[in-house]
């Protein structure tokens, strides 16, 4: 659930914002009474990738080339 905030209010409770923000909550800041921002944590860094972890998993067919009517739909043809 989010918290909506103005921007007075912000600026005066900012680290306080920031603590409840890095917590989880998602904070909506608001100027004139209208959403403007939205404060919220970062999302969780992604974990290494290891190259090589789907060899032998991946069969020959998948890097065959694409049929004509495939690539016209991605073209948007």
């Amino acid at each position: 659930m989010s918290v909506v905030v103005n921007v007075h209010e912000a600026k005066t409770h900012f680290s306080r914002l920031l603590e409840q923000a890095h917590a989880g909550q998602e904070i909506i800041l608001a100027k004139a009474g209208k959403p403007y921002a939205r404060l919220m944590p970062l999302a969780p860094a992604t974990t290494v990738r290891r190259p090589g972890r789907l060899a032998g998993r991946i069969g020959d067919a998948f890097f065959e080339p694409l049929p004509d009517a495939e690539l016209d739909a991605w073209d948007g043809r």
